[in-house]
């Protein structure tokens, strides 16, 4: 298929029953408010959004607008019954153990999420015949890090030091066995997608830079850093989920090239520093700064990662449409505005996907401005 015929609204959405896993989740919950704004018919499979911090499922009313099925992926018949039940067309598989420093605490929780969750996923969309399409979500770690100054490729060696990194990199082995053995000459089309560090409003992760410095700013409180010099690939959650939409339709025509792994990275600009992004970051929300401590963990940690998109720009007609400025921007005008009015926070989501698909159409990309 070719780029022109991809740059088309997103239309194969309206409709369609999409299932989202991880729904409760920042991404997920981004992903599912698209969706529905696509017209699509969305359920999630999830644990249940957390009590203790504010949750953006939660705060932009998802549970009034979508089936939600809430359940442990590590238990093979709670993934088995919900999905043949609801018969999706489409699954987006982003339920996950998603930090590097839990997978430390925790490293059988990380690797039974990770690996056997996703196989437990994908075994339930094999087993139920609607499912046309599965985009199965991974990320920029499952690559064996080898600290390039370049960004790692789709044909670059899995591997992963830490128990995070690693989960990623068999959850990637466990995809495509399923996809050459166990889904081969099937209607069923499946690839997976690698992100980098994912930036947006409504992220209350523990642990996690941008929600660590939004709480220190609220707080008054000093933002600890564990490493400022490290360098990653920073993008916008609407950047990554763009690739997402784009590549599940892709699917969705059956079209076997979508198959596979694909990156789907920020421009060179937006790899910078950790210490920029907090210095942009804090430009951007104005007032009093706060102050800035140093504490190096023990815990080994990339120094530099980046991706190499080319194939998703050149194949899939995706592109980073918004500067790395652009991106904090938008990320710290949501938690402002957030912050001053936590009922706002679905019209800051709907405001936001309104916007990022103007830009896309005037780019000339998939936007479904028109859903």
């Amino acid at each position: 298929m070719s780029i022109l015929s991809s740059r088309m609204n997103l239309d194969r959405y309206r409709d369609a029953r999409v299932l989202v896993t991880g729904h409760t989740g920042f991404k997920g919950a981004w992903l599912v408010a698209w969706l529905l704004s696509q017209g699509a018919e969305v359920m999630g499979l999830a644990l249940p959004p957390p009590a203790d911090r504010p949750n953006l499922f939660v705060d932009i009313g998802l549970a009034d607008r979508m089936r939600s099925h809430f359940a442990d992926i590590r238990d093979a018949e709670a993934v088995l019954d919900p999905v043949a039940a609801y018969r999706p067309q489409i699954i987006f598989h982003l339920a996950a153990q998603a930090l590097v420093r839990r997978s430390y605490r925790d490293p059988l929780e990380t690797f039974a999420v990770n690996v056997m969750g996703t196989a437990h996923v994908l075994e339930a969309a094999r087993r139920t015949d609607s499912v046309q399409a599965v985009v199965c979500v991974t990320s920029d770690k499952c690559y064996e890090n080898r600290e390039w100054v370049w960004g790692y490729r789709e044909i670059d060696p899995l591997g992963g030091e830490d128990p995070y990194s690693a989960s990623k990199a068999a959850a990637e082995i466990v995809a495509g066995s399923y996809r050459q053995a166990l889904l081969s000459g099937s209607h069923l089309h499946l690839a997976t997608a690698r992100g980098g560090n994912v930036i947006g409003g409504g992220d209350w992760s523990e642990d996690r830079l941008v929600p660590d410095l939004v709480r220190a700013i609220r707080t008054r409180s000093p933002l600890v850093l564990r490493n400022p010099g490290a360098v990653r690939p920073w993008q916008h959650v609407l950047e990554l989920l763009h690739g997402y939409l784009l590549l599940g339709e892709r699917l969705l025509a059956a079209d076997a090239s979508a198959t596979g792994a694909w990156n789907f990275g920020p421009a060179r600009a937006s790899e910078v520093p950790v210490r920029q992004l907090i210095d942009q970051s804090l430009k951007a929300w104005g007032g009093t700064p706060i102050p800035v401590q140093v504490e190096p963990s023990a815990l080994s940690e990339a120094a530099i990662l980046k991706l190499d998109a080319a194939k998703a720009e050149a194949e899939l007609g995706w592109r980073p449409l918004l500067g790395f400025e652009r991106t904090v921007r938008l990320t710290m005008d949501w938690y402002r505005g957030y912050c001053e009015r936590p009922a706002s926070a679905r019209s800051l989501v709907e405001t936001q996907i309104a916007d990022y698909r103007r830009i896309a159409a005037a780019a000339g990309i998939a936007d479904g401005s028109e859903a």
